[in-house]
């Protein structure tokens, strides 16, 4: 049986009806207080928890007395840039009663799609979790168009979770998790507890349904399921109406879960072994060698050498001096300057770069040894 407590990173997406009370154009605090306890209660587990928060465009549009309905993209943009401050300032008075701090992130599709920028977002992600924050992620309506916006957060909490490895992505929304048939116009709707395999049968149950409230729906929660199955990270439908949420789905609650057939890390590793074309050699020593051996990242100062032409991110191959391949990993520096770091201790690259880079020339995390 799949649990949240199982897991050691975990994305939570919250639709809008569950933080924006569209009739007030105001935030519902006491159910985002109550939610900030539950993530407080994980990270004291251990837990690394990111938030995929709805509610801007909802908050935002009674602020310019916009009516309820379809609005036209430059009006939701507006409702968006006045309703993000209003949520993320409700966010941050929820979780600084754990004195826990948050950071807003704004991302849009092509984020994901282009590779300079996908590293950059990751990077900012992992050292926001590294030093205790909680990122609070929404789609940058602002600046998104129709050719490039996500088109709702259950797609881009998949994105998330792909870009931080995450273990678990939770969606919790109005909805107790995946039914036979919607369950509000036939009786015979059978709730699904598990799914293994997303098949055709599987997003015909999902059907089409939306919400007054937010652009998702059934539908793009199981594809969010999916993208997140196939970067091996299990997702939980369920039903964030009451308080505390996450203790009523670790209690058991009605909920539905996808399981992903391989785990994240497994899955990235692959990728990286299989897929990703080296672009470049690093020589190590003898020392560096048994480091790699041991399990331990590629340091700077056990480098020999460094050919090739790549930038921060891609991969390159890792040999000994004999000339054997001893493993394959993504890089933290472009060539130029992991060429000016070779031999040196992680204390002196910042007064080599002019910048404080990354410890380990190529992390443990993004290494395959071969």
């Amino acid at each position: 049986m799949i649990s949240i407590n199982d897991s050691e990173r975990v994305v939570i997406k919250i639709g809008s009806a569950l933080v924006a009370d569209i009739q007030t154009g105001e935030p519902y605090g006491e159910w985002m207080e109550s939610l900030a306890d539950d993530v407080a209660e994980l990270r004291a587990k251990g837990k690394e928890v990111i938030l995929v928060s709805s509610g801007a465009v909802a908050l935002g549009r009674k602020m310019l007395g916009l009516k309820t309905g379809t609005l036209r993209l430059e009006e939701k943009q507006a409702a968006a840039a006045c309703g993000q401050i209003k949520l993320v300032r409700q966010w941050e008075k929820a979780f600084a009663r754990h004195n826990i701090a948050v950071a807003q992130l704004l991302l849009t599709m092509d984020v994901s799609e282009q590779r300079r920028r996908y590293l950059n977002a990751r990077n900012t992600l992992e050292t926001l979790l590294e030093n205790g924050v909680i990122p609070i992620v929404n789609e940058n309506d602002t600046v998104a168009t129709s050719q490039i916006r996500v088109g709702d957060n259950d797609r881009l909490s998949a994105r998330v979770a792909q870009m931080a490895s995450a273990d678990v992505l939770v969606l919790l929304s109005d909805v107790d998790g995946l039914y036979t048939a919607d369950p509000t116009r036939y009786d015979h709707a059978e709730h699904v507890p598990e799914v293994e395999e997303i098949d055709d049968a599987i997003h015909d149950m999902a059907g089409t349904a939306r919400t007054d409230v937010g652009t998702g729906g059934m539908a793009t929660k199981v594809e969010a399921a999916e993208m997140a199955q196939q970067a091996g990270c299990h997702t939980v439908i369920a039903c964030g109406l009451e308080r505390h949420p996450l203790r009523e789905l670790l209690d058991g609650g009605t909920h539905t879960w996808f399981i992903a057939e391989d785990s994240v890390h497994n899955l990235r590793k692959q990728w990286i072994a299989g897929t990703l074309q080296p672009l470049g050699e690093v020589v190590i020593d003898a020392g560096a060698e048994k480091a790699l051996n041991n399990g331990n990242s590629l340091l700077p100062v056990g480098v020999v050498s460094i050919t090739g032409a790549f930038d921060r991110g891609d991969a390159v191959l890792i040999k000994n001096m004999a000339g054997d391949t001893l493993a394959k990993g993504l890089i933290a520096y472009n060539d130029a300057n992991a060429r000016q770091i070779i031999g040196c201790q992680t204390t002196d690259i910042e007064g080599i770069l002019g910048y404080k880079g990354r410890d380990a020339l190529v992390h443990r995390d993004d290494m395959v040894m071969l």
